[in-house]
């Protein structure tokens, strides 16, 4: 009976976390992947599905048992210093990625409808503002969720691709490291779009109001057993969809030429074996539905860690008036995001930026949650065992150093 109540409170904030992992940040970099180095970055799918599923799985657990964010937890166990200087990371990585999201979502009305791109900017960043700020972020992510289902297309285009399968299983299973910068920058990226800040707070915080949206004590063996499940599941299907955008384009892109993606019409020729002329419609309504699903969670993610830091009222179940700085903070790094997006970066380059930005702060806030989960004075009997360290530290350790390696990359020429 335990078991059947735990598998209906699915989908929990674990799917939703994955849900969100596969924003327009996602899509435009395994699409790059795809087309710069073919099928060779496909083993990084495997790699990271275990890595992200222990991370995740700690930043859930820590909400679970201590009622608390990520944040508030490191302000009341921690130095308030290292607190603010790793919420400055979520909060820079965070804004850059809200601004080259809302660039995407306006590539993808673009597309849709042709209006031009400078012009959706501003009207899709007040809109999504308000939105968030009006709108309990569970109402309308029931909607956008349906969306994003789009992105399974990639799955049923691969077959369509014609794909070398012996090629793509080679890839998968013998990995082959190119130490050059764009072969390690890739790589960077794709750890950082998979393995992203805003997951980290995100989850944490999404977990503590599940316990209150359910009326349960922190620490409930139920909830944590569920969450296990939840998060597997979530991180899963992420890694599904990442698994076949990349085999997709590196089908399709690579054979053809093309090693730069710089417009979302370009990454969009990916789906043509399945959709035809349609190719562009598809990619742009999962472009649109995963960017208006991911932005308010990186919004979100980062008004949790600001509150918490400074212990006010939070909340996305709150109104407004409850809560008017952690709203406040949402207008904020949206507004910031709003001004990157003007730029005129270009949303493809935007989005692989973005993910180059996560890749690097990551592994920093990964060794703080490793730090936090192996703490008896917080987890008591829930902390990390060894596979959770293990998982964990090898986690830190690949980006860490695949974030020096790009760095010396760069620096040696």
């Amino acid at each position: 009976m335990r078991a059947l109540r735990r598998f209906g409170s699915l989908p929990g904030p674990g799917v939703v976390t994955g849900a969100s992992d596969d924003d327009p940040s996602g899509i435009a970099t395994y699409s790059t992947a795809g087309a710069q180095t073919g099928y060779s970055l496909l083993w990084t799918s495997l790699l990271t599905l275990p890595l992200n599923i222990g991370v995740q799985e700690m930043c859930a657990r820590i909400g679970l048992v201590t009622g608390g964010g990520l944040a508030s937890v490191l302000r009341r166990h921690y130095s308030r210093k290292l607190l603010v200087v790793l919420v400055s990371l979520l909060f820079v990585a965070n804004t850059v990625n809200i601004g080259a999201d809302i660039a995407a979502v306006a590539a993808g009305f673009n597309l849709l409808v042709g209006v031009p791109e400078q012009a959706a900017i501003v009207p899709i960043g007040v809109a999504i503002a308000a939105t968030e700020i009006v709108v309990p972020y569970r109402v309308f992510s029931n909607y956008l969720k349906l969306l994003t289902l789009v992105l399974f297309a990639y799955v049923v285009d691969a077959f369509y691709a014609s794909p070398d399968w012996g090629a793509a299983a080679r890839a998968t299973f013998l990995p082959r490291i190119t130490l050059n910068a764009t072969f390690i920058t890739t790589l960077v990226a794709v750890l950082g779009t998979t393995i992203s800040p805003y997951l980290f707070f995100w989850e944490t915080s999404e977990e503590v109001e599940e316990l209150h949206r359910k009326g349960i004590e922190p620490g409930d063996e139920d909830e944590l057993r569920r969450v296990q499940i939840d998060t597997s599941i979530g991180m899963l299907l992420a890694n599904v969809v990442f698994y076949f955008i990349v085999m997709t384009t590196a089908a399709t892109l690579y054979p053809a030429g093309i090693r730069e993606i710089s417009t979302a019409k370009e990454a969009a020729e990916a789906l043509r074996p399945l959709a035809g002329d349609k190719a562009t419609i598809l990619f742009a309504i999962g472009f649109i539905g995963t960017g208006l699903l991911s932005i308010p969670v990186l919004a979100g993610s980062a008004a949790y860690a600001v509150a918490e830091v400074f212990d006010w009222r939070e909340g996305l179940e709150n109104k407004p008036t409850q809560a008017p700085q952690f709203y406040a903070v949402i207008a904020l790094s949206t507004g910031i995001g709003l001004l990157i997006a003007l730029s005129g970066i270009g949303a493809i380059r935007a989005l692989f930026v973005a993910a180059v930005v996560n890749g690097v702060i990551s592994p920093v806030l990964i060794a703080a949650i490793l730090v936090v989960s192996n703490d008896e004075r917080v987890l008591g009997p829930h902390r990390n065992g060894l596979w959770s360290n293990v998982i964990g530290g090898a986690t830190v350790a690949i980006m860490g150093l695949a974030a020096v390696a790009m760095a010396l990359a760069f620096l040696l020429g």
